[in-house]
């Protein structure tokens, strides 16, 4: 099947999280898991009508809510996959991120998982594949 219905180096499928302020959710993302930019769009009232950061090979979009007449901000959870699960967590709490659920590994779970609030009250779980 031909990929030309989407831009190159997307998935077919992209978390979208609405939040009041985009810009805290980037710098976040940008110090827990270096996430590159991609395109922004900013409303006349320099707002964050919508931007797409890269986190490996997953394209996320932002929006702030407030100031539309469609969708207001909501939390979200998101679940990441990462190398290192313990270091990620750690970024994420040094970014400002606050701990929900620290890694651990469940019995007959073969992922090590970990729970982490950022700045916006978006849950990110963090997980990595031991076993």
């Amino acid at each position: 099947m031909s990929d030309h219905f989407k831009p190159e180096g997307y998935t077919s499928v992209s978390p979208y999280v609405v939040v009041e302020d985009a810009q805290r959710v980037i710098d976040f993302l940008s110090a827990v898991f270096e996430t590159t930019d991609l395109r922004r769009y900013e409303r006349p009232n320099g707002s964050i009508m919508h931007v797409e950061v890269r986190l490996d090979d997953t394209v996320i979009m932002l929006g702030e809510g407030p100031d539309t007449d469609t969708v207001s901000a909501f939390t979200s959870m998101v679940h990441v996959y990462v190398p290192d699960v313990d270091a990620t967590y750690q970024r994420a709490l040094k970014a400002g991120g606050v701990s929900v659920q620290d890694p651990l590994q469940q019995e007959d779970d073969p992922d090590q998982r970990g729970i982490v609030e950022d700045p916006e009250g978006n849950l990110w779980v963090l997980a990595t594949r031991i076993g």
